[in-house]
């Protein structure tokens, strides 16, 4: 968990106008949608629906997408449900998830206003929400304390509080005790987030578990599937949620696994797909999936830079890469692709998802590398023994299903909480 303390205090200093400018210039980058800038302000036409509200926040992409299946099970009683994100990109997958979920008429989405007292005011006093739930470590201090007075019960969701992290908020203990104080209850990732978050409060605290390991398989467009998996031609692996700086380490990799294994096809899909261009140049023109491109049928690099499409291509590949992880950066989530059967690798950096990868790695389904050769080496491997690593694979399946259960746990606490009932029995 990162608390941003020294921006939230910058932020409640700084003037609206300057904020203003701000956000126009964040449009210029592509990192705010201009028509929907009065939402950062929740300067909001929109009525508030009758009956109960239930507000969710997720920050970006992977916690958007580990508290959809929340969503489906809350959206099964009565009532309206509230989901606020902070970047474009889960705006773009929530217009295309939320359809085909059958909750786009269900859930409401806005962008977040920034944490401006006035701003989180303006926000709360529209909405009403009954409950609210904050994911991972999306925590602003102005937002939790305008609830906390007018007294919505909060829940901190999938809650992840790193070492470091845990001893920068120690500095702090009275402060984060306060903040940590507006949540009526705390559900943590692992059992040491949960440790550490009973370190620096009160709050009542649920058994551990992580939703990104019970979300369901990634969806797919069958025909689409098929279509593409017609035109591959041999062999193919897939480099998923590259990072800057891991791009012509890939490369290297695809050059040298060429050499051995005729007609290679990989899969580079950047973290982010404005980048989708610069990576294809690089690759020597690949084609791309954002324009239409098939893979190459001879082998080489295919681009897949588009947003919500993850389902399709791992489903391509029998293997899987997730970037983030050979720079340092902190690696992504591989329970999306061990979900699907993929045999995963993952490079040293892995500090965001520590629990996650130790999971995987113990039950079989997960290798860690030490670098880019090593990555190749286990990509050779595996291209040499389909069966060893499809037996890789089902063993990673098997042991997400254990987690299944988790969503529907969660949505029963935020349930509760709206219904004026402790989430935790005598809490």
């Amino acid at each position: 968990m990162t608390l941003p303390l020294a921006l939230w205090a910058g932020l409640t200093r700084v003037s609206a106008p300057a904020l203003r400018i701000m956000l126009r210039r964040r449009v210029g980058r592509g990192k705010e949608i201009a028509e929907r800038l009065p939402e950062r302000e929740a300067i909001d036409p929109t009525p508030r629906p009758a009956g109960r509200l239930i507000w969710m926040h997720a920050a970006s992409l992977g916690e958007t997408m580990s508290i959809l299946p929340v969503l489906a099970i809350l959206a099964e009683a009565p009532g309206s449900l509230l989901l606020t994100t902070g970047t474009v990109t889960s705006q773009k997958l929530l217009a295309k998830r939320l359809p085909e979920m059958g909750l786009d008429g269900r859930v409401i989405h806005r962008f977040v206003p920034l944490d401006v007292p006035c701003w989180a005011a303006r926000f709360l006093d529209h909405w009403k929400p009954d409950a609210a739930g904050f994911v991972e470590s999306e925590i602003w201090p102005n937002l939790l304390a305008a609830a906390a007075r007018r007294k919505i019960p909060l829940m901190l969701v999938n809650a992840r509080l790193s070492a470091r992290s845990h001893s920068r908020w120690k500095l702090a203990e009275r402060t984060v005790r306060q903040i940590l104080g507006f949540f009526s209850v705390i559900h943590p990732q692992s059992a040491q987030d949960g440790e550490r978050f009973a370190s620096l409060g009160k709050t009542p605290i649920l058994p551990a578990g992580n939703l990104k390991l019970a979300a369901p398989p990634l969806p797919v467009d069958n025909a689409v599937l098929s279509q593409l998996s017609t035109s591959i031609g041999g062999p193919v692996w897939v480099a998923a949620s590259l990072h800057p700086g891991e791009d012509a380490l890939i490369l290297q990799t695809h050059a040298r696994l060429s050499m051995t294994h005729p007609g290679l096809l990989t899969i580079m899909v950047p973290r982010h797909p404005e980048r989708g261009a610069e990576m294809a140049a690089a690759a020597g023109g690949a084609p791309r999936r954002s324009l239409g491109d098939n893979p190459p049928r001879s082998g080489g690099v295919w681009v897949a830079d588009t947003v919500g499409e993850l389902g399709l291509i791992y489903r391509l590949a029998p293997l899987a890469f997730l970037g983030g992880s050979l720079i340092r950066h902190g690696g992504q989530n591989p329970a999306e692709p061990v979900r699907l059967g993929r045999a995963v690798a993952v490079g040293p950096h892995t500090e965001n998802f520590t629990d996650t990868v130790a999971l995987l790695e113990a039950g079989g389904a997960l290798t860690r590398v030490v670098d880019a050769q090593a990555l190749g080496n286990w990509l050779d491997a595996r291209l040499k023994d389909p069966w060893g690593t499809s037996a890789m694979g089902e063993k990673g399946a098997k042991l997400l299903q254990a987690y299944a259960s988790l969503p529907a746990e969660i949505a029963g606490h935020l349930s509760r909480l709206a219904a004026g009932t402790p989430a935790i029995d005598g809490a």
